[in-house]
């Protein structure tokens, strides 16, 4: 995501927070949490999709997904 992205999402939480938002700016407030959502998920699985577990063997194991129950 990029910085204007979350410099404009904060400045609207601000005017969230004060109730001066307006219908458009509300819609363009939840796109970008979404966007930013989306982003830091994105990264997430990145690093834990390169995670491995070392036992005390040495042994190193690429760390496995739950399955959803």
């Amino acid at each position: 995501m990029k910085e204007e992205s979350i410099k404009r999402m904060n400045e609207l939480y601000h005017l969230h927070k004060q109730g001066k938002l307006s219908a458009e700016e509300e819609c363009e407030w939840k796109a970008l949490k979404q966007e930013y959502i989306d982003s830091f998920k994105a990264s997430l699985v990145g690093q834990l999709n390169n995670t491995y577990i070392v036992d005390e063997k040495g042994n190193k194991h690429k760390l496995q997904r739950k399955a959803d129950k």
